[in-house]
């Protein structure tokens, strides 16, 4: 059995403060091997989004704890999030989440240049030739399709060499035609790559792709994880 790049123990968040807060992850337990794909479903509410991001260090739990890429999140400053973000984490957002007064090419490069990386530009390059946009990186996103708009944002995700890719609702923003075609895309990277894709979807042929679907309802583990074969 290959090793758990995330594991998930006792996980309690609250979203908000005081009388509005909402306690929305509730003691949830969660294991992720390496290489393999996940789906997160369930209702709206559920908690699907708030796991993504705790993962991703986005939010903090109150109770239990979280580790990724064999580091303990809880115990770890801002700084240090980030740092493992942008080394071991590719996130890809259902709004995509792009630069509007950037190129293509600058809105991959630019995190990699924050991280002192030697050669932004030539990685940034690389990945958009990998996701088929090799003749839009001059181009801003508001001259994009939406579909394009999500190549260039998986492609930023995948510029560092991300031991984890996380996306949530990666096509909930596209027609049905695109967002088939950006679900191929990521599960080919996420295969050819060797990555674990851990993904939010309410695409019932979406989260069948994945070896694992598991089922979320208020802030809990609904049921035992399903095991599927799908090809992809």
């Amino acid at each position: 059995m290959a090793e758990p790049v995330i594991v998930c123990k006792n996980l309690h968040v609250r979203l908000g403060t005081g009388a509005v807060a909402v306690h929305v992850l509730r003691g949830l337990d969660l294991s992720v091997e390496a290489g393999e794909s996940l789906s997160l479903v369930g209702p709206s509410g559920s908690g699907k989004s708030t796991l993504l991001m705790t993962i991703a260090g986005l939010e903090r739990p109150e109770q239990g704890s979280v580790s990724v890429a064999g580091e303990d999140l809880t115990v770890l400053g801002e700084d240090a999030l980030a740092r493992l973000r942008g080394r071991a984490i590719g996130i890809v957002f259902q709004s995509f989440h792009l630069i509007p007064n950037m190129t293509a090419l600058e809105n991959v490069a630019v995190p990699l240049e924050l991280a002192g990386h030697a050669d932004p530009f030539g990685v940034a390059a690389r990945e958009l030739a990998a996701v088929g946009l090799s003749d839009r990186v001059t181009h801003y996103p508001g001259e994009l399709s939406g579909g394009e708009q999500q190549r260039v944002a998986i492609a930023r995700a995948l510029a560092p060499a991300p031991r984890i890719l996380i996306a949530d609702e990666p096509t909930g923003n596209l027609d049905q035609a695109t967002g088939r075609q950006v679900a191929d895309l990521l599960f080919a990277k996420a295969a050819e790559r060797g990555m674990t894709l851990v993904l939010v979807t309410h695409d019932p042929a979406l989260a069948a792709r994945c070896s694992r679907q598991v089922s979320m309802r208020s802030g809990r583990i609904e049921d035992a994880p399903l095991q599927v074969k799908v090809p992809v």
